[in-house]
This record gives structure tokens, sequence and C-alpha cells, in this order.
């Protein structure tokens, strides 16, 4: 157990897992969420600031939460508002396609915020923390936690389906990148962010707001780009049940060994494609019962 607590900023959806076009399960998900309940299942004191509908499956995300060790008093809830749903479609290399319904537009954060203190860990990404809806109350709120002293990672987990927002959500993503500690990112998300596939170019233009950039790149080698230069690792190869929470583990991993006080990027690395790799041998978005008794044990 460490002192350190982790506060997950993000959105939350009903995840439905389909394969063969037939469901298999249905779990509380969304990137951020995905991460901080592996981080409850590990032991680590954790909080997510998120929204749901006032409806059964707002209930079934905020049992889910507390049931994994997660505090779910920030969830922001609204009578007569659906909560989330996403449909996840596994092909034949158990990758998801996903089908969403929601409404970006009606996110609405207007419960009660965490005070965010200096020895606190805040997890950020995807639409949730840009979305201009809610950015003055997510701005604010990241901008205290810099302020106060916390370790930011930004997870940019930024979509294809999001290329006609850029306009309007670009600045948040320069200024998200600007408060992190950590920016973690895909080559493709660059791709439709920036332009640009060249890993170096890449790094160059996060370097303007943040100088630590974790870049991945499918199966190709993980780059970790600091002040100090870029150091490369090779992606293990696993057998799939479902790469669906395989990049929000990654994250999760990769936060549980900073907490714990491992400060070689090589150890941080290896233990994120632990909990990685660790989600796709299975059906869920979640850490297994058998690496949190592993973690137990370290």
């Amino acid at each position: 157990m460490t002192r350190n607590r982790v506060i997950g900023i993000g959105e939350t959806v009903l995840d439905i897992l389909f394969k063969d076009d037939q469901p298999q399960k249905a779990v509380p998900g969304g990137s951020t969420f995905n991460s901080i309940v592996s981080l409850g299942r590990a032991g680590v004191a954790c909080a997510m600031v998120t929204e749901a509908g006032g409806d059964h499956v707002g209930d079934i995300i905020c049992r889910y939460l507390q049931d994994n060790g997660v505090s779910a008093e920030y969830v922001c809830r609204h009578a007569g508002v659906k909560s989330h749903i996403s449909l996840a479609f596994l092909d034949e290399n158990n990758d998801a396609q996903y089908v969403f319904y929601k409404d970006h537009a009606s996110v609405m954060l207007d419960g009660r915020l965490p005070q965010i203190a200096k020895d606190d860990v805040v997890l950020f990404g995807s639409f949730f923390a840009i979305n201009p809806a809610i950015r003055t109350v997510v701005g604010e709120l990241l901008r205290k936690a810099h302020d106060a002293g916390a370790w930011l990672y930004y997870d940019v987990n930024f979509r294809k389906n999001h290329i006609a927002d850029l306009p309007q959500v670009l600045a948040n993503v320069e200024e998200n990148m600007a408060l992190a500690d950590v920016v973690r990112g895909s080559v493709e998300d660059f791709g439709y962010l920036f332009g640009l596939s060249d890993t170096d170019a890449i790094y160059e233009r996060v370097s303007r707001y943040c100088d630590t950039l974790i870049l991945t790149d499918g199966a190709r080698p993980i780059r970790v780009y600091t002040p100090g230069g870029c150091e490369t690792y090779a992606v293990q190869p696993v057998e799939t049940v479902s790469t669906v929470g395989a990049g929000d583990n990654f994250n999760a991993g990769y936060i549980y060994a900073k907490i714990q006080g491992v400060e070689d990027q090589a150890s941080r690395i290896a233990m994120a494609q632990r909990w990685s790799q660790d989600v796709c041998g299975q059906m869920g978005n979640n850490i297994s019962d058998e690496l949190v008794v592993f973690l137990d044990n370290l």
C-alpha cells in the first residue's frame, strides 16, 4: 500500500463486448476509468471524477468503483439522464471496433470535486479532458492540481471521429500537455492531432509543452523521450483474448511503478507492459486476480 492517491478524470461508459456478433460480457469502462479500477484493485487509494446518468447503469458504475476500492464520491450523476453505452466488436485479432451511444454535448460536471494535494497523482485524457462543454471545470481542476505540485499523467487518446472538433479543442490539448509531467500517446493519435508520423517530429512538437513523452506504435517498439534522449523498448508478444483496456492498463502499470518508488524508465515500462499483457489475456477491462496476488507479494 502506498500513501499516494490517484485521481482519475475521464468519461465512463458501460462496455458491452461482442465476439462473432454475440455479446460476451458487460462491464463499466472508459479509458481513465479502466486504469483507475485496476489501480484500485492493486490496493492504491483512488477516486474517479466522472459523470453518469441517474439510471440503473449509473448504479452499476458506482457500485463497480466501490467494489474495486475506488471512491465514487466525485461521480456526478443527473436524474433523468441516461448513462453512456459502448459496443466493442472484437475482430479475428481480438482488437475492438467501437460503436458509442452517447452525446458529448450533454456531458455535465457540476458536482463535488476533490481537493488535490502535492502527493497526489492525476491521470486524465481522451475527449473528456478537452471537451468544450466541461472545459471550464476540468481546466480549472487540472491547473489547481499542477499548482499544488501533484504529478500529472496525460493520455492523449485522440480519435479520428473528433478530427472535426480540432479547431475547438486543440488549445485544450496543448494546455493539457503543458500541465502534464508525462504525456502518453500513440503515433496514430499524433497523426490525427498534428498530421505527423515521424516519431522525432512528434516529440519536437510535444516538447514545446512537456519534456517527457511515452510514444506507442502498436507492435512496434515503445519510445520514451526525455531531455536526455530517446530510449526504445520492445513490445512483448502476447496471446490475446481481448485488447480492450490494453493501453489503459499500460498507463495504470506505469503509474503503479512510479508511486511504488521505481525511478528508472525500463522498470516502469516493464511494469506497464505486464499490466497491459494481463488484461489482454481475459475478457474484461481490468487486471486479473492473479496479477493482484502477484503485486501483493512483491
